[in-house]
């Protein structure tokens, strides 16, 4: 490997691997709240859907990071596909966001 592989390596490893994490772990908070809560402004297939897109992106990531894992970080991800990655998470932060507007609201009203 020359030095140049070497470097483009490293970076990828140190860009790469949290980002990757981030995902996870959102894909996974964003889960867990559609799965247990009922979201009172969407719809029932309009959750489900969202549900089922947050479950194929994040079993998209887990597939990435063993991947990147047991390639020793020589794979990346295409541009596009981490583009669509965090326009989900935009979206799920944006459901998340109007669920606590939401619910504040509701117990304060109490």
């Amino acid at each position: 490997m020359n030095p140049s592989e070497s470097t483009e390596k490293e970076i990828l490893k140190k860009v790469l691997t949290p980002l990757l994490e981030d995902f996870d772990y959102w894909f996974s908070r964003s889960s867990s709240l559609l799965e247990s809560q009922k979201m009172g402004f969407l719809s029932v297939d309009e959750q489900e859907n969202l549900l089922q897109r947050i479950k194929n992106a994040q079993e998209e990531v887990k597939t990435s990071i063993m991947l990147f894992k047991i390639t020793d970080s020589q794979v990346g991800v295409e541009t596009k596909i981490l583009f669509s990655w965090h326009q989900l998470v935009s979206e799920c932060w944006q459901i998340a966001r109007k669920w606590r507007l939401e619910n504040t609201q509701l117990t304060t009203e109490s």
